[in-house]
């Protein structure tokens, strides 16, 4: 019997090399097999080894086809896409933005007030911060104990010190099926099994929630679905993670969008570690991560964000003091509130009779899309319009079972560039792919 890693590896090469492109179809496996004198078994083969390394993908009924981009060590949406309009990474930032955190920042240019800045710092920073941090989290009638504020550098070193402290080499962490894909990363180099999550409109299912070290949650304005875990569902949630004993990470970066509603830490403070930054409320280019962990989690914590060279820098928690004390920061992510919604109004408009998850306030919607579209190859057929957007399989914790879908995040372009690069991805989805042919 011929190696079928030897097979994969050709195929591999013909991928790298461009002769098979992205959203190319290959044959079904029997033919495939006749073709090359194999014996089905290994070709079935072939076909999981090139599912197992993500170059391609696996659709129920449809077929196997080359994914739109090959894998990297770099975990997906990391990374600003070269596309001239960018629909894949969320960090927004508002006319006239620079100039308000320029202005707040003014008195920290002089030398006294710089030197303080310019000295090493712990990872709990300062009374004044602390104070500031919990106030700025504060949503939904809930406020953290200040004294449990720890500063990461920024919102993905928070959660990968919260994955550390939490989660043995080995052991499995709960997610959601659909996930931030950097969580994916992090779990790859800390060897720690993912274990995906059903869930439905209401979030992610109760019953899933056993034999985990510990789990990791977006409840508000989850990445890429855009839905908020509901109420009832939240109390489920929790009970869940009393009963079976599991410590809850909470990514609450989108929760500033819904000041309303109270993170899921809130029923269960004994257990959470949220993380948050000020990424998304004000820009990642200079950023701070929060990590509220409570009393009996706060040491490892600490410990993780030390030893994994994680902790915040002196200048950036004195830029943070300065944007969250004076209300620079709070009037920014209002501003960032109405935008949200003006741009989901106006994908409402240009995507109208499209089958969309979206929330009014959030920055990203999902697209559900139409026959015979594939995700991969309405990827590849927007990179061709210039256009950058995130299939599924980027969020999908198993590979090749991924839905039929992609994200689209709408914070990045002016409202004009993404008016007209909406209006190009609906006449994309009202059409067919270039290649329809079936084998």
């Amino acid at each position: 019997m011929r190696d079928y890693r030897v097979i994969a590896d050709r195929i591999a090469a013909d991928i790298a090399s461009g002769r098979l492109k992205p959203g190319d179809r290959l044959p079904p496996q029997r033919q495939f097999a006749r073709r090359r004198g194999l014996a089905p078994s290994t070709a079935a083969r072939v076909y999981g080894e090139l599912v197992r390394r993500g170059l391609v993908t696996g659709e129920v009924g449809r077929g196997t086809f080359v994914r739109a981009a090959g894998p990297g060590v770099t975990p997906a949406l990391a990374e600003p896409a070269a596309a001239p309009v960018d629909l894949e990474l969320n960090f927004p930032v508002l006319p006239g933005q620079p100039e308000r955190l320029a202005a707040a920042l003014a008195g920290l240019a002089r030398p006294e007030a710089l030197a303080g800045a310019l000295r090493p710092v712990g990872v709990t920073g300062d009374p004044e911060l602390r104070e500031a941090a919990a106030a700025a989290l504060s949503r939904g009638g809930w406020t953290p104990d200040p004294g449990q504020i720890l500063f990461p550098g920024n919102g993905r070193q928070g959660l990968a010190a919260a994955i550390s402290a939490l989660v043995p080499t080995g052991g499995r962490l709960g997610v959601e099926a659909l996930t931030y894909p950097v969580v994916k990363g992090i779990a790859a180099r800390l060897g720690i099994t993912l274990v995906p999550l059903p869930m439905d409109e209401h979030g992610v299912l109760p019953a899933g929630l056993t034999e985990l070290a510990a789990v990791y949650l977006q409840p508000t304005l989850h990445n890429p679905l855009g839905v908020t875990m509901s109420g009832p569902r939240r109390a489920e949630v929790a009970e869940a993670l009393r009963r079976n004993d599991i410590p809850l990470i909470e990514d609450g970066i989108y929760g500033f969008l819904r000041p309303e509603s109270p993170p899921l830490a809130a029923l269960v403070p004994e257990r959470a570690v949220l993380v948050d930054s000020l990424s998304k409320r004000l820009a990642p280019g200079l950023t701070l991560g929060f990590a509220v962990a409570p009393t009996g989690v706060a040491d490892r914590l600490a410990a993780a964000l030390r030893s994994g060279a994680w902790a915040g820098a002196a200048f950036a928690m004195a830029a943070a003091r300065r944007w969250l004390g004076d209300g620079t920061a709070a009037a920014i992510e209002a501003a960032k509130r109405a935008d949200a919604a003006d741009r989901q109004r106006l994908a409402a408009q240009h995507l109208s009779g499209f089958d969309l998850s979206v929330d009014p306030g959030a920055y990203h919607l999902w697209w559900r899309l139409p026959a015979p579209w594939r995700a991969e190859t309405f990827v590849a057929a927007a990179a061709r319009r210039g256009i950058a957007v995130t299939p599924a399989a980027a969020f999908a914790v198993v590979p090749g079972h991924a839905p039929n879908a992609v994200r689209l995040a709408l914070s990045a372009p002016p409202p004009g560039a993404l008016a007209a690069a909406l209006d190009v991805l609906a006449e994309l989805g009202r059409g067919v792919p270039e290649d329809t042919t079936v084998d």
